[in-house]
């Protein structure tokens, strides 16, 4: 994530992640500020089987530098603010060619995306994948059943 500022974003995706027993890595290290350092983490980190999910607010630079130093797939998940009317969302759809960092705005989603990702290769993560579908699907059947049961 870009600042301390991003800590309760980041912790939104780390209990969805690790509802799936999926290891998660917080750390802090802004691309405009410390450059270098996230340049270190991207490299430490993608020797791993891994999926970057970068939160940055205000002037996304993070998601887009993440992503054009890696192979592995990046996931932008800045969290939204008012203050600029949803303006600051544009420094994360908006990257060069050859920088593509997916733009999930939701915490949840982002999560449930890089799990995606991950359970192309892992059968385990997979099978909660389509344990969770399955909840959400059941929950609307219940929700569309309390409704019609209720006239």
């Amino acid at each position: 994530m870009g600042s301390k500022a991003d800590i309760e974003w980041a912790k939104q995706i780390s209990n969805v992640l690790e509802s799936f027993d999926i290891k998660t890595v917080s750390r802090i290290a802004s691309a405009h500020k410390v450059p270098l350092k996230c340049y270190n983490l991207i490299k430490e980190y993608e020797k791993e089987n891994v999926v970057f999910i970068t939160i940055a607010g205000m002037s996304n630079a993070l998601s887009g530098f993440t992503d054009a130093q890696t192979y592995c797939p990046v996931i932008a998940c800045p969290p939204y603010s008012d203050k600029f009317g949803g303006a600051d969302l544009y420094s994360s759809i908006r990257m060069p060619s050859g920088v593509a960092p997916m733009t999930v705005l939701s915490p949840e989603n982002a999560a449930l995306a890089a799990a995606k990702i991950l359970g192309i290769s892992n059968h385990e993560i997979q099978k909660q994948i389509i344990d969770f579908q399955d909840k959400k699907r059941k929950e609307l059947e219940e929700a569309d059943n309390n409704l019609v049961n209720e006239k």
